[in-house]
């Protein structure tokens, strides 16, 4: 059944990733009437996470952030499929690094990196930094049950010299790379809930408080890695800047959970900045203390 899906789907993906950004976007506009208006997708989550992180914004401005979301997610999704057929130069001009010499002066001390980034704008696209480094780039990702759609995904990403590194492969490959002195940077995503009962570290994230994600950190620290983060900006439909902002260089003597509190706090100042551009459909807040 699983095959079955992908070959009925997969032709569908491939129309659409050649598709011109003009009609792209037009689609984008038509998938998202749909998602929205016809089907509602997650449309509860979605607006109880507002109404919790945004409490101070009025119903109407609440509104108004949960449909330029809806708009923003549809063309997330979209550019993620247009990166089947993207050429590098396209990339290039369409998601910026604005300070890469920060990236690269860290590469010189000879020490693995640790970047932290959230779902926030275009995070599918900032893979896109494999073609200006010379460390290997690896992405965290949680696999996905469909084993095609899965290897459909790691190509996708493969196309811009990423190798994707599911939960449980990550810490073995760290230790690996360790071992043989092979540097790379390793991208994390930790903004996101992690199950409440495996929690080491509850903070305040958007004024509540939840459990958080510290592999990361804890990461860094065991295996003396620079700490970075990555902040991602929308421009305008469909161009990104990314700029990096250096965390800790020595984390192993950053007191515990420093380094995870002052990623939320970073990833707090985007939210409140353009709320539209969060990934708002997770169920980011679903076990805060009460």
């Amino acid at each position: 059944m699983q095959f079955l899906i992908f070959i009925i789907a997969y032709p569908i993906i491939w129309l659409i990733s050649i598709l011109p950004f003009p009609l792209l976007y037009l689609f984008s506009d038509f998938v998202c009437f749909l998602v929205y208006n016809v089907f509602g997708y997650r449309k509860k989550v979605v607006r109880e996470n507002i109404a919790m992180a945004l409490p101070y914004l009025s119903e109407k401005e609440r509104l108004a952030v949960e449909r330029k979301f809806y708009h923003h997610m549809c063309d997330m999704f979209l550019e993620m499929v247009k990166t089947m057929s993207i050429s590098q130069q396209e990339m290039e001009k369409r998601f910026r690094f604005t300070n890469l010499d920060l990236y690269r002066d860290l590469e010189k001390q000879g020490k693995s990196i640790a970047l932290l980034c959230a779902h926030y704008a275009s995070y599918e696209w900032a893979v896109s930094m494999n073609y200006h480094i010379t460390f290997e780039g690896y992405g965290i990702y949680k696999k996905i049950n469909n084993k095609y759609f899965d290897k459909l995904i790691k190509d996708i990403r493969s196309k811009f010299k990423a190798t994707l590194l599911s939960t449980r492969e990550t810490i073995p490959t760290i230790e690996h790379n360790a071992k043989i002195n092979h540097l790379g940077v390793y991208g994390f995503a930790s903004d996101q809930s992690p199950q409440a009962t495996r929690a080491t570290h509850w903070s305040e994230f958007m004024g509540i408080e939840v459990p958080v994600h510290t592999g990361a950190e804890m990461l860094a620290k065991r295996f003396d890695m620079n700490v970075i983060f990555l902040k991602n900006k929308k421009v305008k439909r469909g161009y990104y800047e990314a700029t990096f902002e250096l965390m800790a260089e020595n984390p192993k003597e950053v007191p515990d959970y420093e380094i995870s509190d002052d990623f939320l706090r970073r990833v707090e100042k985007q939210i409140h900045e353009a709320p539209e551009f969060y990934l708002w459909t997770h169920k980011r807040w679903k076990h805060r203390r009460r």
